[in-house]
């Protein structure tokens, strides 16, 4: 696969300098640390940097061709390379993510959904990886950057695409869609996270939605048909597979059971193959991450055997309801971030942990949560009753409501408006035969509490 000139015409606002020179390139890179020799560097300009100030460092490293912004055209009057003038750099490469999506000869799956997309997205790389080569988004990298620069990292001869779409402003899914076209696409689930920005879950659906609507014509949609609000959507695509554990789904979950230590026991069933295990990772919501990826799995030609024999392996993904046991205790770090939805199946976790006698939850704000933040925060009061929790520890500006909120006596509960109070509270309280949740939206940085506790089984 390589980036001609031709695909280089093609770019909407580009005109180009030395096109004579010109030669197809293998790469395209926006970071002169990991670029290789015969790609196009493209300068981006972030926050706090300028990709224009390491043009020259770029060349150096083997870039036979860079793309600029037209405004700092007069600053590369000197170079002797083709050099690619743009209205923005960003917009650029996202269209030459799409270039070198259409040479990709294999197949593009998208995820996107409020909770859970990128544990699915772990599930269907895991899965498919026992038969297929397979390239994913790594990190944190779901953006207007992060998807084309998975795609333009994609090897050639991968078999999957296996890409992770983020948003929290409208508008930022279908931008990305439409550079991947997937092949199949799918939505976890309809949730309260970017409120904020998106206002309603309503909003939340039009914004996810467009992953949908970018699928290639032959290509397949994957609906929660637990979910109210896509099941709505399904009647409007070609090519649908429906998931869930109610009603009359394609690829149907039964919940048999759960272990002492929360992990659940499932039966998933196609109409000709039942497929039953028990989940080697916590929560009743990656029931339906495991449920998303096996439809996925079974789609694609997977046997149940291969199946089977992969979800053994599954592990967290770090933050994510990621369970760590020692002799004194156990620790479920799920600090990665937070919204109602994912509070509350992390308190489900707790509800089903009967492995130990105490149950702690240690929750930070939820963010981006807009004018009914308050409102969100206080109505997981009656959850973490429900969930028969024996202390609870919060800590930022809305948990206080929550705390004021919780009424009952069984529930020893404190609050604290300082890290430090809360550091030496909880490397002084007892922790005996607990499972002890950290929880909270990514600002709060709940992880240093993780590390306070890992330190008290040390």
């Amino acid at each position: 696969m390589k980036i001609t000139l031709e695909d280089i015409f093609s770019l909407s606002t580009a005109v180009i300098y030395n096109p004579d020179l010109y030669k197809s390139v293998t790469s395209v890179s926006i970071d002169t640390r990991t670029i290789k020799k015969n790609s196009i560097y493209v300068a981006i300009k972030g926050k706090s940097f300028d990709g224009h100030n390491y043009i020259d460092e770029a060349i150096k490293k083997g870039a036979k061709a860079v793309v600029v912004n037209n405004r700092k055209l007069t600053q590369l009057e000197n170079l002797n390379i083709p050099i690619i003038s743009v209205r923005n750099t960003i917009t650029a490469y996202g269209e030459l993510a799409n270039v070198w999506r259409n040479k990709f000869t294999g197949k593009v799956i998208s995820i996107t959904g409020s909770n859970g997309k990128t544990t699915t997205k772990e599930m269907i790389a895991h899965l498919l990886s026992a038969k297929y080569k397979v390239h994913k988004t790594l990190a944190n990298n779901n953006n207007n950057i992060g998807v084309p620069l998975t795609i333009l990292s994609t090897p050639p001869d991968t078999d999957f695409m296996v890409l992770e779409h983020g948003s929290n402003h409208i508008g930022e899914i279908e931008y990305t869609a439409k550079i991947a076209q997937p092949d199949y696409a799918i939505i976890t689930n309809i949730g309260s996270s970017h409120l904020e920005f998106l206002h309603t879950k309503e909003k939340v659906l039009e914004e996810k939605i467009a992953l949908f609507n970018n699928v290639k014509n032959d290509g397949s949609v994957f609906v929660n048909n637990d979910d109210k609000l896509l099941r709505s959507k399904k009647k409007n695509y070609k090519n649908v597979i429906t998931f869930g554990s109610k009603g009359k789904a394609n690829i149907h979950q039964a919940l048999l059971s759960f272990t002492d230590d929360a992990m659940a026991k499932i039966k998933i069933s196609d109409g000709k193959r039942n497929l039953n295990f028990t989940l080697p990772i916590l929560g009743n919501a990656n029931t339906q991450n495991i449920l998303a990826a096996v439809s996925i799995a079974l789609k694609v030609g997977l046997t149940k055997k291969v199946i089977l024999n992969s979800i053994k392996t599954i592990k967290e993904v770090h933050g994510r309801l990621e369970l760590i046991e020692n002799k004194i205790f156990s620790l479920i770090d799920d600090t990665y971030n937070a919204n109602p939805e994912s509070v509350k199946n992390a308190l489900d976790v707790l509800s089903k942990f009967k492995k130990r006698k105490n149950k702690i939850l240690i929750l930070g704000d939820m963010f981006e949560l807009g004018e009914n933040a308050k409102w969100h925060h206080e109505q997981l009061a009656s959850s973490i009753v429900k969930a028969k929790i024996n202390l609870i520890l919060t800590i930022g500006k809305n948990t206080t409501h929550l705390s004021n909120k919780i009424n009952s006596s069984k529930i020893s509960k404190h609050h604290f408006s300082n890290r430090q109070k809360m550091n030496d509270f909880i490397r002084n309280m007892a922790v005996k035969d607990s499972v002890i949740v950290v929880k909270g939206s990514r600002g709060m940085k709940m992880e240093e509490f993780v590390e306070i506790l890992k330190r008290k089984a040390a």
